[in-house]
This record gives C-alpha cells, sequence and structure tokens, in this order.
C-alpha cells in the first residue's frame, strides 16, 4: 500500500485502468470500510484519502478534538488490499492559509443542516474539488449516511463538470441501529443509548410512508416522537427532495429523504432513511 503525503508523490502512482476514490477524515470504522469495498466493486485501484479539512468545521473546538491516526486508519485499510492512501497536511492543502479562492455549494449549502452549520458545505465541495484534481479518480463513492453531502458533491460535478462519476454506499448501522459515525466515540453509554431515538423514527418513518401517509404526516409524526426524547435536543427532522435538498411538502410524490440532525450531549448526530411518498408512477412499475 503506497502511502502518499504530498501532491507530487500522488501525481507520481501509476494509475490503474479505472481509478476509484474514497475521500475520509480519518478515524475510520466500518463505515469506511463498506465505502472501500464498494469502490473495490467499481474499479481495479482504489485510492483512499485521509484529510481533516478545517474548512467544513463550523466549531473551532470540534476540528480540534477530531481524532486523528492515520498509523490505526493504515493498519484497518491495508488488509482490504487499498492501494494508495494520500494523506496530505494542511499546509499541503492550502499552503497559503485559507484559501482566495473556494466553491459555493449554492443553495444546497444554506438548508437544513447547512443552515444549521454555516459554511459547512462550502468546506465541503470545497476540499472535494481539490482531492477530484488530485486524485484524478474514474469514480468517487460517498456515503448515503451524509444524504445532504452526497446531493451537493453531485451538484458540484454536473455543474462544473468535472469527469467523475458518483457513487453511494449504504449506511452501515450497529445491530442496535445505530448509524456509525466517528462521531459515536464522544457519546457516553447512556448517550448513546438515547440517541437510538433517531433511527428508530426514521425507521418509523418509512413505515408510515409505506402506509400512505402524505409527506407533512411523516413529517409531523416523527417531530412530536422527538419532542420529548430525554436528553436529544432536535435541530431538525425533514423530508428531503435528493435533487436539491429542499423540503418536500404539500403534495409532493416520489422518492425523499427523511433526515435527522441532533445533539445528544456534546455531539451532533445525523441520519437518514430514503423512502417514496405515494405510489410509483405507472411507468416506473413497467417491466421492461
Amino acid at each position: 500500500m503506497i502511502i502518499a503525503r504530498t501532491a507530487a508523490e500522488m501525481d507520481a502512482v501509476p494509475r490503474g485502468s479505472r481509478r476509484a476514490v474514497v475521500m475520509t477524515m480519518g478515524a475510520l470504522h466500518e463505515g469506511h470500510l463498506a465505502l472501500v469495498r464498494r469502490a473495490q466493486e467499481l474499479a481495479d485501484q482504489v485510492v483512499v484519502t485521509v484529510f481533516v479539512n478545517p474548512l467544513q468545521f463550523d466549531e473551532p473546538e470540534d476540528f480540534e478534538r477530531y481524532p486523528r491516526d492515520l498509523d490505526a486508519d493504515c493498519a484497518l485499510l491495508e488488509p482490504l488490499g487499498v492501494d494508495v492512501v494520500f494523506a496530505p497536511s494542511e499546509s499541503e492543502m492550502y499552503p497559503g492559509g485559507e484559501p482566495t479562492v473556494s466553491v459555493s455549494a449554492g443553495v444546497v449549502g444554506r438548508v437544513l443542516e447547512g443552515a444549521a452549520r454555516p459554511g459547512h458545505f462550502d468546506g465541503v465541495v470545497t476540499v472535494v474539488a481539490k482531492l477530484l484534481h488530485l486524485t484524478e479518480p474514474d469514480v468517487a463513492v460517498f456515503g448515503a449516511k451524509d444524504a445532504q453531502q452526497v446531493i451537493a458533491v453531485r451538484a458540484l460535478v454536473r455543474d462544473l463538470n468535472f469527469p467523475v462519476e458518483i457513487a453511494t454506499a449504504a449506511t452501515v448501522r450497529d445491530d442496535d441501529g445505530l448509524a456509525r459515525s466517528s462521531r459515536n466515540v464522544f457519546l457516553s453509554q447512556a448517550e448513546r443509548e438515547r440517541s437510538l431515538v433517531l433511527s428508530r423514527t426514521l425507521f418509523e418513518a418509512q413505515t408510515w410512508a409505506d402506509a400512505g401517509a402524505s409527506v407533512d404526516e411523516v413529517v409531523a409524526q416523527g417531530r412530536a416522537a422527538l419532542e420529548y426524547a430525554d436528553g436529544v435536543d432536535v435541530d431538525y427532522f425533514a423530508a428531503l427532495d435528493p435533487a436539491d435538498a429542499t423540503e418536500a411538502t404539500g403534495d409532493y410524490r416520489g422518492e425523499v429523504v427523511i433526515a435527522v440532525a441532533a445533539r445528544v450531549g456534546r455531539t451532533r448526530l445525523i441520519d437518514n432513511v430514503t423512502t417514496r411518498i405515494g405510489p410509483p408512477d405507472a411507468a416506473e412499475g413497467e417491466t421492461p
């Protein structure tokens, strides 16, 4: 496994016939490894980036306390057969400090998760743009757990004509339903138990949608279920149009992402499920 720490070292790595990249901030867990396995299904060469991006943290304290252990990350990646780990320093990625020119996530960066964390998605798409240039993949794999991030990255690639395919891998969950996240290490046992209400409510939302509830009814029932959850401070529970992350309301029909964000103790957690509001269109149900 090659470990490249500079743009020059990354550029010197011989290409496979098809290269995939998985972008991470380290502190790897099974969710990241699932992305790697998905990337290996899609390409013959896999690059994993490990970079804690300061531009996407709205609180300096969160950036400073984010776990960093490259040796432990590499110990997880090498047995999987990862070809390259690209682990640049902050000075390598942003040699002049905060970049003069950056990328805007547009409307996707101003709603829900973006409204709660101003500038977060601008930081995400800026670093994604840089890493796409530096790793030059044919396909980039992202986790479905970060649904709004996936929407923002797809908009970046579409609107700025990046020659790369964006693929997703399903959310990896523990046996109790909690979505795997690097932030879970900050939860006490009691906080972890409280946090399970998030995934339970999302799964219930899928059931309500399957039973024929409107999008407004699904959201209202979900918010009501979380209103009195002990020790859980909910930022939002909303239905998103997967095309642009705007809220789906009223007579909306079709695929929808039900997303939740909440603080449990000092830790902010996000999760989502994808479901459908209303029956499929007749054309969708036709067999080719």
